[in-house]
């Protein structure tokens, strides 16, 4: 079984200090986040940014100066997110891509997000995945139900992806698949041989998803982006106390927790 990948998602688009006064916002902040993170067994850093009222933003200025703190302070793996928010254009999304970041997210599907509506049609996902193939950007696949697998597939078939892929499994999410054990089965029984996983559970499904994870050979996703408790009522103190819980939870269950370089050799990243 390969070592764990524990990738931290620290801000997301969604979150605000309300939710959680720890949150990180300014490039300074979520560099410094990334870095304790790191220290605490992160090996990827799933990064959104804000603008300078804290608003969600894709500003390519912003990304790159944040990417630059970030790799001053550690080697983490820097993945960017394409998703943005659920109200931004796919011209403002791609913009990070134009960074060449080493990962970013593509997700494969339209899906209900709460209130809102995430949209990614075909011709937007494969205008994503040709610029990150061109870039050699290694994509994760985000996924918020089973039939984004098979998107997935067809861009292989169209010979815009290549295998081996990586996914994300987004569950738990209002409108997404639901974030029970069975719907976790499913998806990775739904994966091409030779995939790579990882799990990023919702609120109060990212502890026993991300316990499902360690056991079953697949990676974490943990962070504000996803979940801002640290038990039920109870605030995390921060991202990297959440990274920190899982890496001692994972070596106590005897899996191996996987340092920046050894993700990079198990996702198969070339640069």
């Amino acid at each position: 079984m390969d070592s764990l990948i524990i990738t931290v998602a620290p801000v997301g688009a969604e979150t605000s200090r309300k939710d959680n006064p720890a949150l990180p916002v300014t490039p300074e902040e979520i560099a410094d986040e990334a870095a304790k993170c790191a220290e605490k067994g992160a090996s990827i850093i799933h990064l959104h940014v804000r603008d300078a009222a804290g608003e969600a933003t894709q500003s390519k200025a912003v990304f790159e100066k944040t990417m630059e703190l970030i790799k001053k302070k550690s080697n983490i793996i820097i993945q960017a997110s394409t998703g943005g928010a659920a109200w931004m254009t796919a011209k403002e999304r791609l913009r990070p891509l134009e960074l060449t970041p080493e990962m970013a997210t593509l997700t494969t599907g339209t899906v209900n997000f709460g209130s809102e509506i995430f949209s990614n049609s075909i011709p937007m996902v494969e205008e994503f995945a040709k610029m990150m193939s061109e870039r050699g950007i290694k994509p994760e696949i985000e996924v918020f139900d089973v039939g984004m697998i098979q998107t997935a597939l067809m861009l292989v078939k169209k010979g815009i992806l290549r295998t081996p892929l990586h996914f994300d499994f987004v569950m738990g999410v209002p409108g997404g698949i639901p974030g029970e054990a069975r719907h976790l089965v499913h998806l990775v029984d739904s994966l091409p041989a030779g995939s790579t996983w990882s799990v990023a559970g919702i609120g109060r499904f990212e502890l026993p998803l991300a316990m499902m994870a360690i056991v079953m050979g697949g990676h974490i996703r943990v962070g504000f982006e996803d979940n801002v408790y640290y038990g039920k009522g109870v605030l995390a103190d921060s991202n990297a106390q959440l990274v920190e819980r899982i890496a001692r939870l994972a070596g106590e269950m005897g899996r191996k927790v996987a340092t920046p370089e050894e993700a990079r050799g198990i996702l198969g990243l070339t640069r």
